[in-house]
């Protein structure tokens, strides 16, 4: 059990999944950083956080869109003097529509986000974590990186890869005390799918998905266990099984079958 003193850091802590894993943390009593856009959300999501755990949360709104802020928010954290235990890498956003027809801009915030912002966060306090030869690290990857993602080809791309990335530094990391977990979920119900305008994929219309507060446990207690990888949910786990025998030309079209757009429209919105 976790004492007073341990501070986790959670990226995208103020909905979904971040948000439920902050939840897990606050009631085993650690202190909370979290960090999100929109502050009046930080600031409802702290006060929540407070009165019902008693624990110290702290806000840091960054766009981590921007390539600096990563850094950013390393720096004003040891500017305050505070030692973070465990890293959460959770915010992530997705497109959806035909490649030839998404926003390469938005694609680039994307890579940004999904990818840049974990990279560097992560460096940051493996560094950290290897002069004390201790903590943990999180990173929320998904089934998406096992997986073609046919009308999503840049999100499934960087699933892919924060899923390699895990496995390398894990196998770097093999002999210190240093935890690192990959949590892959599938489609859980969460706004990741209004901000990817993706509504209208049969999968999320036809209400498939798992809650975000079981995929939060599930990553949590791999965490905690010590664990390198969790899938969540049982059919999250058979559709990956089935994805490394069946050859993958028939994954990519039955993925596509099943997040096809209910009104035919494959366009990006």
């Amino acid at each position: 059990m976790a004492n007073q003193t341990q501070t986790a850091l959670i990226t995208g802590a103020t909905s979904g999944i971040g948000r439920e894993l902050a939840n897990c943390f606050a009631q085993d009593k650690y202190n909370l950083v979290i960090v999100a856009r929109d502050q009046q959300e930080l600031d409802l999501t702290a006060s929540e956080l407070r009165q019902q755990y008693s624990i110290e949360v702290t806000t840091i709104s960054k766009d981590l869109f921007k390539r600096d802020a990563p850094f950013e928010v390393y720096n004003e954290i040891k500017s305050k003097g505070t030692q973070i235990d465990v890293l959460v890498n959770d915010a992530g956003q997705g497109q959806y529509g035909t490649f030839d027809t998404t926003d390469v801009n938005r694609e680039l915030d994307i890579i940004q986000l999904n990818i840049g912002a974990y990279v560097v966060f992560t460096k940051l306090y493996l560094q950290e974590f290897k002069a004390r030869n201790e903590g943990k690290i999180l990173l929320v990857g998904s089934i998406a990186g096992e997986l073609p993602g046919p009308l999503q080809a840049v999100y499934h791309g960087t699933k892919a890869f924060v899923n390699s990335f895990a496995e390398s530094i894990q196998e770097e990391n093999k002999d210190t005390n240093i935890t690192i977990t990959n949590l892959l979920p599938g489609i859980t119900k969460t706004d990741f799918f209004n901000k990817a305008h993706m509504t209208q994929a049969k999968n999320v219309a036809q209400g498939q998905g798992m809650e975000a507060a079981d995929v939060a446990k599930d990553g949590y207690k791999a965490l905690m266990n010590g664990e390198s990888r969790v899938i969540s949910g049982v059919m999250n786990n058979v559709q990956v099984g089935m994805g490394k025998v069946m050859p993958d030309p028939l994954v990519a079209a039955q993925v596509h079958k099943q997040s096809a757009p209910v009104d035919g429209n494959e366009s990006a919105r």
